[in-house]
């Protein structure tokens, strides 16, 4: 996947985005990812666009509609990355960890990944099935 197949924005400031999601075939996981190209410098709104995007994506998960937008991975297990260029700030990982505690009692398991500058929104590994969606969650296309 690479940005210039994009026709809508994407990453954490866009928090009504699905920025991509993935099957990982080894782990038979769906993989919900979100981008971040800027540093993280612990700014409070930068923190809070995260802790949107995560809600917009839990809800989605939640609620039903991960599995009306995707039938076919309808039971499989669940993980959203934070795909980022840059390692998070001390406050940042404070809430990362806090959001991975809460998410793991709604059996989501939640993950940072440190990706490097070579490729704009690079795919989440080992997918056999993936895509973006901009749809704001209603309707994703698989």
């Amino acid at each position: 996947m690479s940005s210039s197949t994009r026709t809508s924005p994407m990453g954490i400031q866009h928090t009504a985005v699905l920025d991509a999601f993935a099957h990982d075939k080894r782990r038979d996981t769906l993989v919900l990812a979100m981008y971040e190209t800027r540093p993280w410098t612990g700014d409070e709104a930068h923190i809070l666009q995260l802790q949107e995007k995560l809600n917009a994506y839990a809800s989605f998960i939640l609620d039903g509609e991960m599995n009306e937008s995707f039938p076919a991975f309808a039971g499989k297990p669940v993980e959203i990355q934070l795909r980022t260029r840059h390692q998070p700030d001390p406050l940042t990982l404070g809430f990362i960890q806090q959001a991975t505690e809460q998410l793991s009692l709604q059996l989501i398991g939640f993950e940072t990944i440190l990706i490097d500058g070579g490729e704009e929104f690079p795919a989440p590994a080992d997918a056999d099935h993936q895509g973006t969606c901009a749809c704001g969650h209603g309707g994703c296309q698989s």
